[in-house]
């Protein structure tokens, strides 16, 4: 059976409940001492691992669409690549406010030259962000083919983004190469349009 529009709106639902209550949890978890002696590494792994989880909710949007015979599933994606983009930017707001504090946020552009692993993670935001601007559908009417293209840089993301988590954890974790691997999976599965782009 398939999916239908009125499933669909409620499907969208329970995305957005799903990708806002990381962020109820973190604020009870703030405001009643919930975290470790370091809460601003709390923070900033928390959000961070939410931003992996929905960069990879969003990639598995469409092997279980084509799989499924669910079309209509696709419709799913927007939202949940939404959730990504402002999980990846609360990342990067922990990191610049609570690591290196907002009278030296002048120092952000140092740390991206110092500690390659935050330059893949400001490269990821930077593509999450065009992705996030173009996803409207009059974008996509007037980026016509270049649409496509565009966002097919998700893929990037989904390399660079379990690479930025490896190399900022700085020891060999289990919980990062779990990350890596599924990520690794998920492009697998893409292995077709992969071998079109190199011929």
């Amino acid at each position: 059976m398939r999916l239908n529009l009125k499933q669909i709106f409620w499907l969208k639902v329970l995305i957005h409940l799903a990708a806002l209550l990381p962020l109820v949890w973190l604020v009870y978890a703030v405001v009643h001492g919930d975290l470790s002696a370091d809460p601003a590494k709390d923070i900033q792994h928390f959000t961070g691992r939410t931003a992996l989880k929905l960069l990879l909710a969003s990639l598995l949007v469409a092997p279980l669409a084509r799989f499924g015979h669910q079309p209509l599933l696709i419709r799913c994606r927007r939202p949940i690549g939404l959730w990504c983009f402002a999980w990846v930017t609360l990342h990067l707001l922990s990191y610049s406010l609570l690591e290196l504090g907002i009278d030296n946020l002048g120092l952000l552009g140092r740390e991206l030259v110092t500690r390659p692993y935050l330059t893949l993670g400001i490269i990821s935001w930077l593509i999450l962000l065009a992705l996030a601007i173009t996803s409207t559908q009059r974008a996509q009417r007037k980026l016509k083919n270049r649409w496509q293209t565009l966002h097919n840089l998700v893929y990037v993301v989904a390399i660079l983004a379990p690479i930025h988590y490896l190399w900022s954890v700085k020891i060999l974790s289990p919980q990062p190469m779990v990350y890596a691997l599924i990520a690794a999976l998920l492009l697998a599965l893409r292995y077709k349009k992969f071998r079109l782009w190199w011929r």
